[in-house]
């Protein structure tokens, strides 16, 4: 079950990705030509719960690593399959994208090759204007995911020993079994809008980060406890329900509300806003969960294909839709035809990349695809891989953390 939500996790990410380059009036690396006010209501149905669902089921997935192996193993299986794919993403997949934005602004006036280079130039004149990241203008952009992962990973082997001293699990049980519906909508939706009001409240990457990591630790803590899940899985219809009519007053707010106001909320206002969005995002999460164990909690070959494809998929989307889009924008294709390629191109390299990528043994931990080669038959150039991406990981992670 846990692969297929990711798989339709990393395909409603694609889709909405693909999205932002038509819809009107929101920031985006590279904007379409073509663009529609009527898309930003539907880019505001999954706008919402995308990520906190990606976080959930990556805590799921982090228990399920944490009672399988040992915490040192845990931090280095998660410290390579996380930074060497962020690493050879900020130095080969990014550069593109960051080549187009350029481009499109005006700000850059040469090939991609010339850009490429320069690009290594960390005092370069031509990044003057682009100078956030991790280096000057170079920066993970949209694969921030793995290094946020990768910190909440880290933080959970600092947190789990006293989770387990502070036997939250029997709690939890206690709460799921005693107040079931109750508790399960509404104890995480005052958790998580506390953490934002009280911890963060004038800072829009403290709540993204403190939100990111409330819903990895739910999805942590929520890993096999049939306490939650059976209610989970009763009451899907109800959430189902819950997630439409607060979609339906989300839609109210941002076209009554959110678009005419010149000032930020405060106060009750605020508070009420918090709680709205976090409703929002929570009862959406219980509906997708729900009907996913009823339904695809079982084994699927197609699944399981797809969901192989998911991590070199991520790394790769982004880039390759927007530079698609940029190529085709002179053709004048029209907002439906341009769409349509936009798309196929985009599933298209995805798929055909992950085919010939997970062919080359030394490629596949680049692009988060696991080696079929056990690491005692590691050959020599292997061994040598390793040790560099190592070091270059720990470089990596200090420029992180620091």
């Amino acid at each position: 079950m846990v692969k297929s939500i990711r798989f339709c996790c990393f395909a409603v990410l694609i889709f909405y990705h693909i999205g932002m380059l038509y819809v009107a009036d929101w920031g985006f690396h590279y904007k379409s030509q073509y663009q529609s006010e009527f898309l930003q209501n539907l880019m505001l149905l999954v706008n919402r719960w995308r990520l906190p669902l990606l976080f959930f089921i990556s805590g799921v997935a982090s228990r399920y690593l944490l009672q399988k192996y040992s915490l040192i193993h845990f931090a280095k299986a998660r410290t390579w399959r996380l930074l060497l794919p962020l690493l050879f993403g900020v130095l080969v997949i990014v550069p593109p994208l960051l080549y187009v934005e350029m481009t499109a602004k005006g700000d850059l006036n040469i090939g991609y090759w010339d850009f490429y280079r320069a690009f290594f130039d960390l005092d370069n004149s031509l990044f003057a204007n682009y100078q956030s990241g991790i280096l000057p203008h170079i920066d993970v952009n949209h694969l921030w995911y793995l290094r946020e992962l990768w910190c909440f990973s880290l933080l959970l082997l600092v947190i789990h020993p006293f989770l387990t001293l502070l036997k939250v699990d029997k709690l939890l049980d206690y709460v799921g079994y005693r107040f079931g519906f109750g508790a399960i909508v509404f104890l995480p939706v005052i958790c998580l809008s506390v953490a934002a009001i009280w911890l963060f409240p004038e800072s829009d990457e403290g709540i993204r980060i403190a939100r990111g990591f409330c819903f990895f630790l739910l999805g942590y803590l929520v890993w096999q406890r049939e306490s939650w899940w059976q209610p989970i899985l009763k009451y899907r219809r109800l959430y189902l329900s819950l997630s439409l009519i607060s979609y339906v007053g989300l839609l109210c707010y941002y076209h009554l509300f959110w678009l005419t106001r010149t000032e930020p909320l405060v106060g009750v206002y605020a508070g009420l806003e918090t709680f709205l969005f976090i409703t929002n995002r929570w009862v959406w999460v219980l509906a997708i969960l729900g009907y996913s164990y009823a339904y695809l909690n079982r084994p699927s070959s197609s699944l399981s294909y797809f969901a192989q494809a998911v991590y070199p998929s991520y790394l790769f989307h982004q880039s390759v839709l927007i530079v698609a889009a940029f190529l085709l924008t002179p053709l004048m294709l029209g907002a439906f035809v341009e769409g349509f390629w936009v798309i196929a191109i985009t599933i298209s390299f995805c798929l055909v990349s992950y085919e010939l990528l997970k062919r080359i043994n030394i490629i596949r931990p680049l692009v988060g695809i696991s080696s079929e080669i056990p690491e005692a038959e590691y050959s020599l150039l292997n061994k040598m891989f390793r040790l560099i991406g190592w070091v270059l990981i720990v470089a990596l992670g200090y420029l992180i953390i620091f």
